[in-house]
């Protein structure tokens, strides 16, 4: 099971670099739901119209998935780590939702999430 980060699933719609590599994991990804607002908020930046994202998302077999309450907790606690301050507040609810997932790892184009000590898989786009 792989959980995107939002610059993967911009990747995706913009058919960036590592696309391909976003698209071999659907159906079965999961997102967080404050990295579907990320995408949102990175697509009406763009001018682009997001309301159709979550459904093409469901369609694509993206399962979306809200933040916990003990996510939040370790959301936070992850700032601790060293290099852990580099994270925004979005890196840190996708990797607790990383954590939570069994047997997952993160898709993200964040060169610097490859660098911390994190307890799970890092698979960066490009």
């Amino acid at each position: 099971m792989t959980v995107l980060d939002a610059s993967a699933v911009l990747a995706l719609i913009h058919g960036e670099p590592g696309a391909d590599l976003v698209a071999e994991n659907l159906p079965g990804a999961l997102i967080c739901t404050v990295n579907l607002a990320e995408v949102v908020g990175k697509l009406v930046d763009v001018d682009v119209d997001p309301r159709r994202l979550r459904d093409l998302l469901v369609t694509a077999g993206v399962a979306i998935e809200p933040l916990l309450a003990e996510d939040a907790v370790l959301a936070g606690t992850l700032r601790s780590l060293p290099g852990g301050r580099a994270l925004s507040l979005g890196d840190r609810c996708c990797l607790a939702l990383t954590v939570r997932t069994d047997s997952a790892e993160v898709l993200t184009a964040d060169h610097v999430w490859a660098d911390l000590d994190l307890p799970v898989r890092v698979r960066l786009l490009r």
